[in-house]
C-alpha cells in the first residue's frame, strides 16, 4: 500500500500496473493510507507478542520496504538489493517464529536467489517500457537490457553454486550428501527461469511464472519429493 501510493502517477502510466487498485482508482489513496495505518496498528503488537526477534525483523522489513519505496527504488542496482534483503528479513523472521537454527546459507542462497528474480524483473519492465523506462521507474534509465543480462548470468550462476557447496556443507543435512540429488531439479528451474525472462520477456510477475509453467511447478515438485525423501530417510 505504502509502495502503490508513492508510485501513484508512474503506475498510472504503466501498461500493466495502471490496472492495480490505487492507479485504476478503484481504491481511494485516503483509504490506503487508512489501511496502512490499521494494519500497522494491529501486525507490529502482534508481532511483540510472537517473538521479540520476530518483532525486530518485523521493524527492520518495514524500515527497509518504506526507505524502498520513498528512495531506494530510485538508485539502479541498489534497488534490487534492497528487494533481496527483504526476502532474507522475511526468511530469518520464519525461522525465529518457528523457534529453528538460522543456516549462514539461507541468507546467501535467499539473498542470491532473490537478487537473480528481481533482476529478471527489471529486465521485463525495461522490455514493457520502452522509450518510456523513466515515466515508469526513475532506476530504469541505468540499467540496459544487456547490463540486465549480465547481471542475471551472474546471479544465477552464483544461486546455483552457492545451493551446490549448502547440499554438501550443511551441518543439517545428513552426512552423507544425499541432498546433492536434488541439484539436478535446481539447476534446471534456474535455467528454465532464466530461459522464460530472456526468449518470452515473462518476470514481470514471478508468481505468475511459478504457478503458471508447467515445467518449473514439475521441478519444484520434483525438487519437494527428493528433499522430503532424503530428509525422511537419512536426516537425523
Amino acid at each position: 500500500l505504502i509502495n502503490d501510493r508513492a508510485d501513484l502517477k508512474q503506475d498510472q502510466a504503466h501498461p500493466i500496473k495502471r490496472h492495480r487498485p490505487l492507479a485504476s482508482g478503484r481504491l481511494r489513496p485516503s483509504v490506503a493510507v487508512g489501511g496502512v495505518i490499521v494494519l500497522l496498528g494491529a501486525g507490529l503488537p502482534a508481532a511483540f507478542v510472537l517473538a521479540p526477534w520476530f518483532a525486530a525483523a518485523a521493524v527492520a522489513y518495514l524500515t527497509l520496504m518504506v526507505a524502498y519505496s520513498l528512495a531506494i527504488k530510485r538508485i539502479a542496482i541498489l534497488d534490487v538489493m534492497a528487494i533481496g534483503a527483504g526476502f532474507v528479513l522475511r526468511a530469518a523472521a520464519g525461522a525465529v517464529a518457528i523457534g529453528v537454527p538460522i543456516s549462514p546459507w539461507l541468507y546467501v542462497t535467499t539473498s542470491l536467489g532473490a537478487l537473480f528474480i528481481g533482476f529478471g524483473k527489471r529486465r521485463n519492465e525495461l522490455h514493457l517500457a520502452g522509450d518510456q523506462g523513466e515515466q515508469q521507474r526513475a532506476a530504469l534509465e541505468s540499467y540496459s537490457p544487456q547490463l540486465l543480462d549480465q547481471l542475471l548470468s551472474v546471479t544465477a550462476a552464483t544461486t546455483l553454486i552457492a545451493y551446490v557447496l549448502y547440499t554438501f556443507t550443511a551441518e543439517n543435512l545428513p552426512d552423507n550428501h544425499a541432498m546433492m540429488l536434488t541439484i539436478p531439479m535446481v539447476m534446471f528451474g534456474l535455467f528454465r527461469y532464466l530461459s522464460l525472462i530472456q526468449r518470452h520477456n515473462l518476470g514481470e510477475s514471478p508468481e505468475d511464472i511459478f504457478l503458471s509453467d508447467v515445467h518449473l511447478i514439475v521441478a519444484i515438485v520434483l525438487w519437494l519429493a527428493t528433499a522430503a525423501g532424503v530428509l525422511l530417510l537419512y536426516g537425523t
